[in-house]
C-alpha cells in the first residue's frame, strides 16, 4: 500500500490551522480517510512548541490542553444507508491527527477504539505517537505481536529523544514501523540501531513563522544511515527556515513540499511493509 501521494493532501496533513476542522474530510484522497477519535493534547517536548493543533485552536478560544472525545469517536464502523461503512474497504485512515492516540485521558475511550481497528480489519489505521513508553499499558488483550492494519509510528525530533524513545519503539510489539523526524531539530545519530524493524524514515522542517531551523546536512546524514541499512527514506518538507551551507533560506508554505522533492534525495528501500511515498 502507498500512502498519500497528493501534495495538497500531505500539506493539509503536515500542518494546516484547519486541519481539525469537519471540512478536513473533504481534503483527502479518495484512498485515505482522517478519523480523530478525541482532540486535545499536552506539550511534550521540544518538538511539540509550535504544534499546529494548538496554533488553529487558539484562533477559535480554544484550550488544546483539555482532552475530549469528539463526535467523529465511531466514524471507522458507521454505515450508509444502505449498510455498507462509511469509509470504503481498503482505504488508509490516518487516526488521531489532533491528538496523541496513547494520551493517558483517552485510556478508557481507547479500548473501544482498538475494538474498531479489528473490526475494520480491511482498512489500515496509522497514528503517530511521542508517546511510545506508554504503549505497553494501552494495548488490547489480543494485540500479540501487532495488528497486520495497524502502523504506529513514533516521533524523534532530535538526538535526545531518540537516545530516549529509539530503544523503546526498536522493542516495541509492533509490525508496521515508521520513524517521524519532522520538525527535525537537531542532528540524529540511531547509533547502528536501525535495520528491517523500521519501513521507513519521515524527515521535515518545521512550518509556521515561529519555525526553528532545519540545517539541511542533518537531513542529508539521516538519508545516508537510511541507504546504509536500506530503510526509505522520504524528505517530507523543507519546513520555513531552511539552512543550506551558509545560506538560509525561508521558504512559503506553499512550496516546502514541492522544494523538498525537487531536491531529488528520496529514497526507496527495501519495503517489507507499507510506507510513505512522494
Amino acid at each position: 500500500m502507498n500512502y498519500v501521494n497528493d501534495e495538497k493532501t500531505l500539506a493539509n496533513f503536515a500542518d494546516n490551522d484547519k486541519f481539525y476542522s469537519d471540512r478536513m474530510e473533504n481534503r483527502i484522497s479518495p484512498e485515505s480517510s482522517l478519523w480523530n477519535p478525541w482532540h486535545g493534547c499536552h506539550k511534550l517536548s521540544t518538538g511539540c512548541r509550535h504544534c499546529y493543533v494548538y496554533r488553529g485552536d487558539s484562533k477559535h478560544g480554544k484550550d488544546s490542553s483539555i482532552i475530549t472525545k469528539t463526535g467523529q469517536f465511531n466514524l471507522p464502523v458507521r454505515r450508509k444507508k444502505d449498510k455498507t461503512y462509511k469509509i470504503p474497504s481498503g482505504n488508509l485512515v490516518y487516526t488521531c491527527f489532533t491528538s496523541d492516540f496513547l494520551i493517558e485521558e483517552a485510556d478508557e475511550w481507547r479500548i473501544e477504539a482498538w475494538k474498531m481497528m479489528r473490526e475494520r480489519y480491511d482498512l489500515h489505521f496509522l497514528f503517530i505517537t511521542k508517546r511510545i513508553d506508554r504503549l505497553g499499558q494501552c494495548l488490547p488483550p489480543d494485540w500479540g505481536d501487532g495488528y497486520d492494519n495497524v502502523t504506529i509510528c513514533c516521533t524523534m525530533e532530535n538526538q535526545d529523544r531518540v537516545d530516549y524513545r529509539l530503544p523503546l519503539y526498536k522493542a516495541a510489539p509492533v509490525k508496521h514501523k515508521i520513524i517521524i523526524c519532522e520538525p527535525l531539530l537537531s542532528a540524529i545519530n540511531f547509533k547502528g540501531e536501525l535495520g528491517t524493524w523500521v519501513e521507513q524514515i519521515v524527515v521535515g522542517g518545521e512550518s509556521g513563522k515561529e519555525a526553528r531551523i532545519c540545517n539541511y546536512d542533518w537531513v542529508l546524514d539521516i538519508r545516508r544511515q537510511c541507504i546504509e541499512n536500506n530503510i526509505s527514506f522520504w524528505f517530507k518538507q523543507t519546513g520555513y527556515r531552511l539552512l543550506k551551507g551558509e545560506r538560509e533560506y525561508k521558504i512559503a508554505r506553499q512550496f516546502q513540499h514541492t522544494q523538498a522533492r525537487k531536491a531529488g534525495i528520496n529514497y526507496s528501500g527495501k519495503s517489507n511493509g507499507n510506507n510513505y511515498s512522494d
